[in-house]
């Protein structure tokens, strides 16, 4: 059964080990972000009182300008000017010290937040069951862990930080005008909200937009996934043509919408700047005349206009703050839709856990439908530990089907399945799947040694010399001793390299050393040679004490099975030995005799 015949999980809540995620509305995202952000509280007051002694500074330098100007400038006491010097030096140099400590402290609140949530996000992908991975593609779940984490670890650090400054550096500059001249400070009063409305503007439509490029970037990595991995299949097929326009549709969909993003910023950076700009024009103008009239000093209007220089500053960065704030927003919002998924695999509250396991298996009237198609119906036998089944049956009959519900992959929607006597959903899910080991015609080789390839599952615990026996018994010793490093050499990513052949017999090593009491061959000899087959099928007959299920096309891979279950459409058709099913000229002396033999008309 294909990936894509499996129903989408419905979306629950799921406790992780850190936070509780709900899909919600976008206080409940900043709040699951926060939840993040305060176990770095302490870090968080480092960089705010960095952060406010560095305003201060600022604040303080055009107040040594207006001393300057008016007592030492128009007043004539020199003996000031050196004193006032130094205090503007000190001053320059402490908020330079702040800063620093500000920029540096929120650069490690970043990277702590998006190391945490990077953490949890892939231990729950981790966690996830199979129908998980059946809704959600390689190239999206890509795009959560990599590119979304970094624009919450922005929001989350220096830019959310800034964005404080600016808020905090704008109070104290206001009050600081307002010291200076009322009638002046209007003129930024007047011309801010016209900023912040044009900046709550870009913000909405940043949001949408985000979210769009958030979907689209998803889809170009899947499709550039897809391409890199099945490189062989597309040169095969010379579909390069075809992959290269596919991929230029979304590489140019994630360009209109990067260009739709940087026009809206553009237009609204242009409106605030020349608001800015209009802000110091009107303050020269009208503070020039109060000058004149004698409201204020020129060392006031000096001074205001340091602070009108330093208004603009928070004025100009809006539109790009509320950009990255607005991105890390959506960013939160796809990396909880991730989050607020369940495995489906409900678990029991005290699971048990067999001290040791012999291997029997029992399947009682299994039923397994999706979407209301039926894949298995009333399905029942018993395998006595130590025994062999086999299981034949045509394409779509749901051989493998047994294989995923046997290892839980999914639950049965009727029936039940037994391991020793025991309801596999009553057993401890690492003791399930750790009591089987699975040999699948569809081979996945990691970039490691081939001993590494070999000991998955008891990496921590395995010896070369539990290596090679294992290696014998599934015909690979000998083609490995003749790598470069033997079981030293590292294979290429998938295997790159090796035969089918040979990656199948490596996958069979892997599940050898397991030394699990249930071996599962899932059409595992199909890409062997018929006298490579013949060794692998002694050497398994000689395995002792190991219950066996073997699915598979070929007789010779079943025929010395204790029992052998033909499926015919989900349900078993015939059952018995290999003689007693010959005798029975059904479907399996059909296919005896097709592989054998010829068939009378």
């Amino acid at each position: 059964m294909s990936a894509g015949q499996l129903i989408s999980a419905d979306r629950s809540e799921v406790k992780t080990g850190v936070i509780d995620f709900h899909p919600g509305r976008r206080g409940v995202f900043m709040r699951q972000l926060l939840k993040y952000m305060l176990k770095y509280w302490y870090l968080y007051l480092l960089a705010g009182a960095s952060l406010i002694l560095g305003v201060v500074m600022d604040v303080a330098s055009p107040l040594i300008t207006e001393r300057i100007v008016d007592d030492v400038i128009l007043g004539g006491r020199r003996e000031l000017l050196t004193s006032l010097l130094v205090l503007l030096l000190v001053l320059g140099i402490g908020k330079g010290i702040f800063k620093y400590l500000e920029e540096f402290t929120g650069d490690v609140i970043g990277v702590s937040v998006g190391r945490d949530i990077r953490r949890d996000l892939f231990d729950h992908i981790e966690k996830m069951s199979v129908r998980f991975f059946d809704q959600f593609g390689v190239g999206e779940l890509m795009s959560r862990i990599g590119r979304d984490v970094d624009r919450v670890w922005d929001a989350a650090g220096y830019l959310g930080l800034l964005c404080v400054e600016a808020v905090v550096h704008t109070v104290f500059v206001i009050v600081c005008m307002l010291r200076i001249s009322p009638l002046l400070t209007l003129i930024p009063l007047c011309i801010m909200p016209i900023v912040a409305c044009i900046a709550v503007q870009l913000e909405k439509k940043l949001d949408k937009g985000y979210d769009e490029l958030s979907e689209i970037t998803a889809e170009l990595n899947t499709v550039a996934e897809e391409n890199l991995a099945g490189v062989r299949t597309v040169k095969a097929f010379s579909r390069e043509d075809y992959e290269m326009e596919k991929f230029r549709r979304h590489n140019g969909k994630y360009y209109d919408r990067n260009m739709a993003i940087d026009r809206a910023m553009a237009n609204n950076d242009t409106a605030i700047s020349f608001l800015t700009k209009l802000l110091l024009v009107l303050s020269v103008a009208v503070g020039g005349i109060l000058v004149v009239w004698d409201q204020i000093t020129l060392g006031q209007l000096s001074a205001f206009m340091g602070y009108a220089n330093n208004i603009v500053w928070p004025m100009e960065i809006l539109g790009w703050v509320t950009n990255s704030l607005a991105a890390g927003l959506v960013s939160m919002k796809k990396i909880n839709k991730i989050m607020a998924e369940s495995s489906q695999l409900p678990l029991a509250e005290n699971p048990i856990k067999p001290e040791k396991i012999e291997g029997s298996v029992s399947f009682s009237h299994v039923d397994f439908q999706v979407r209301g198609r039926e894949i298995l119906s009333d399905v029942s036998f018993n395998l006595p530990a130590g025994k062999t089944l086999g299981i034949m049956g045509m394409t779509g009959s749901g051989k493998t089907t047994l294989v995923q519900l046997l290892q839980r992959l999914y639950d049965v929607t009727g029936g039940a399945i037994f391991i020793d006597g025991i309801d596999i959903r009553e057993m401890d899910i690492h003791a399930l799947r750790g009591c089987q080991a699975l040999i699948s015609q569809d081979v996945f080789l990691f970039s490691d040694t081939v001993q590494d390839n070999m000991a998955v599952g008891r990496r921590k615990e395995m010896e070369q010399l539990e290596i090679i026996p294992a290696g014998r018994a599934a015909d690979a010793d000998e083609f490995v001793q003749r790598l470069p490093q033997k079981y030293g050499t590292v294979i290429g990513e998938r295997g790159v390299g090796l035969s089918g052949g040979q990656k199948q017999r490596i996958s069979m090593a892997r599940a050898f050393v397991r030394k699990a009491p249930i071996l599962i061959l899932d059409d595992a000899t199909s890409a062997l040679d018929m006298e490579t087959e013949r060794q692998v099928q002694k050497n398994l007959k000689d395995m002792e004490g190991m219950t066996k299920i073997i699915i598979a096309h070929r007789i010779s891979s079943v025929r010395n099975a204790d029992e052998i279950i033909v499926l015919q459409d989900g349900r078993i058709a015939e059952r018995g030995t290999h003689e007693s099913l010959l005798a029975l000229q059904g479907q399996y002396y059909e296919t005896y005799m097709a592989q054998y033999g010829e068939i009378s008309a």
